[in-house]
């Protein structure tokens, strides 16, 4: 699983049709909003919509296109979640600039290098949410690094399988 430096001229940026840009984060909203009620262990260790903004953060290896899509994507579920509104949104903030960031640097095409980002990317995702939760809103925020690794290698899995598919939607710019 090499990970590979590419110059600015090798890196591919790309696009989405306006369908996928918003019914991709839609449909991984609702369904990180239902399936809990079904299956109340999912949303112990997924986050569909973390995993939907880090593959869109690196296929568009954009900072601010990063940024913003994590901002709305993270504010869209702190709304349909029970927790205060802007915690997820900081988070996913953090994580879709970090992952367009080491998009413009990484060529991460390959599922290994995907299963690893992913897994940082839960990690950091996971740091920045109670770091928020406890200092700045004054929750009771529990952290258990088993779990969070293992929470962080089944959305690593998941994420693979969910990347290659949205693969199929990308443009090239």
């Amino acid at each position: 699983m090499p990970i590979t430096y590419t110059s600015g001229e090798q890196i591919e940026v790309y696009r989405f049709s306006f369908p996928v840009t918003f019914g991709v984060p839609l449909l991984a909203l609702v369904i990180q909003a239902y399936i809990p009620k079904y299956f109340p262990g999912f949303a112990v260790y997924v986050d569909l919509p973390l995993l939907v903004t880090i593959f869109f953060a690196m296929a568009r290896r954009s900072p601010i296109a990063g940024l913003f899509t994590g901002a709305v994507i993270g504010l869209a579920q702190d709304m349909l979640g029970h927790n205060l509104i802007g915690i997820y949104g900081i988070a996913k903030t953090v994580v879709g600039y970090g992952a367009s960031s080491l998009g413009v640097k990484l060529d991460l095409e390959n599922a290994g290098a995907r299963l690893l980002v992913t897994l940082g990317f839960y990690l950091v995702h996971s740091a920045v949410y109670v770091t928020v939760g406890r200092v700045l809103v004054n929750m009771t925020q529990h952290w258990s690094w088993g779990s969070g690794i293992l929470a962080g290698l089944v959305n690593g899995v998941i994420g693979v399988l969910l990347y290659f598919v949205l693969d199929r939607f990308k443009q090239r710019t």
